[in-house]
């Protein structure tokens, strides 16, 4: 699966926060350098994790997202599960830091699956 880019608010609903499954999106800027180093890591998950949705929001092209999120500094990766945000990376990060993520909130959503 390919890296997913959120061009409208309703896109975003649709395919972020209606999904059943882990989203991780990336708020990013083509401007911001970090954003760019990041790029890669996020295509690389995405190939990865094929259970996984890996998107990316340009903060400058959805400012309303920007702000629902209150998106202070970029890049920004949250992860969502069913419409809930779970938690959040700030900065450039190594991809082991979000493969430990994608781990952490795929074993919680197996573990309330069995409940």
């Amino acid at each position: 699966m390919s890296v997913i880019h959120i061009e409208s608010t309703e896109q975003f609903k649709t395919e972020i926060l209606e999904s059943p499954r882990l989203s991780i999106v990336d708020f990013r800027a083509e401007r911001c350098g970090p954003c760019r180093m990041l790029g890669p890591i996020m295509e690389q998950l995405a190939n990865e994790h094929k259970d996984v949705t890996i998107a990316k929001v340009n903060v400058d092209e959805q400012r309303e997202l920007a702000n629902t999120f209150q998106v202070s500094s970029i890049p920004v990766v949250f992860f969502i599960k069913n419409g809930e945000v779970v938690d959040h990376v700030v900065g450039a990060n190594p991809a082991n830091v979000y493969k430990e993520k994608i781990a952490e909130h795929s074993a919680a959503a197996k573990e309330i699956a069995q409940v």
